[in-house]
């Protein structure tokens, strides 16, 4: 069968796209988590990964030893170049440091009605380092939480965000709820800081029941950048057109098997990587529509 090109793009009836997902996030110069996890992330599970950096660390598996926040405004032309010619099918946002950079994603979202928008409240590293200015946490509050279709705090953000402890398994429903209270359309709170063999999260959103998932716990000390990965891994199944529960699950599932694929190996001294490509898919493709940039 012969295909006929007009312009040197494909026809109408054979052009195709790939699932393009968009990470706002800080640069982890040691390549465990950030845009360089999410990136990995987006690879594995097939889908076209693009990035907005918000801020440059200096971080290593031993922790943060600086951070060089981007200018507003040329984080502002970086999502304008990506979205107006690329366009995007879902978004991560992660590392947002300072108020008017929170205030530019927000611009951004409205202005290009982008979809999708999954926020990890990136407030401390694995290494106990902080990585958000207090100012900030109300902004991204305030602007984020109902533009996000899912939030995804640990459970040392969620005690941040909601002003107390969360100590037990039995205390995610009620955090969940306060969370959802604060705007957001629909939160996970991830247990895995809770002590025990068994490791429980929490998807709640504001219609329904809360679903509770649960995994064995994976003895290891290669868990940096794991939240990082397992947003990514929410926006990538929603990039291909998983219902939020469905993505959740699956991107769960994403994260278990890299945790366990790199928990043998040893990377730096300190809190190694995941093993992002453990199992990668070639790259999606999905029929090009009129509407797609």
């Amino acid at each position: 069968m012969t295909t006929t090109f007009s312009g040197g793009g494909a026809s109408a009836s054979t052009a195709t796209r790939y699932a393009r997902v968009l990470t706002i996030a800080g640069s982890d110069s040691g390549g465990g988590a950030g845009i360089q996890a999410d990136l990995k992330t987006f690879a594995a599970l097939g889908c076209y990964g693009m990035s907005a950096i918000t801020a440059l660390t200096a971080q290593n598996t031993l922790g943060v030893s600086g951070i060089h926040g981007v200018p507003p405004q040329f984080l502002k032309a970086q999502i304008q170049a990506v979205v107006e010619d690329i366009g995007v099918d879902a978004v991560k946002l992660g590392m947002l440091h300072a108020p008017e950079v929170v205030e530019v994603v927000a611009w951004a979202i409205d202005h290009y009605q982008l979809p999708n928008v999954v926020l990890d409240p990136v407030m401390v590293a694995t290494s106990g380092d902080r990585l958000i200015a207090a100012e900030t946490v109300n902004v991204l509050v305030r602007e984020l939480f109902p533009r996000a279709v899912v939030v995804t705090p640990n459970l040392d953000e969620a005690a941040l965000l909601v002003g107390h402890p969360i100590e037990a398994a039995h205390a995610l429903e009620p955090a969940a709820a306060e969370l959802l209270a604060m705007g957001a359309r629909a939160v996970l709170v991830k247990g895995g800081h809770l002590p025990g063999d068994e490791v429980v999260d929490l998807l709640a959103q504001r219609t329904g029941h809360p679903l509770r998932l649960t995994s064995e716990r994976i003895a290891s000390r290669n868990l940096h950048g794991t939240g990082c990965t397992l947003s990514s891994a929410i926006a990538a199944h929603l990039a291909l057109g998983a219902e939020l529960p469905e993505a959740v699950a699956s991107a769960r599932d994403y994260v278990i098997g890299a945790m366990r694929a790199g928990a043998q190996v040893q990377v730096g001294q300190g809190h190694g990587p995941l093993n992002h490509g453990f199992a990668p898919v070639p790259t999606h493709r999905l029929p090009l529509r009129p509407t797609d940039a």
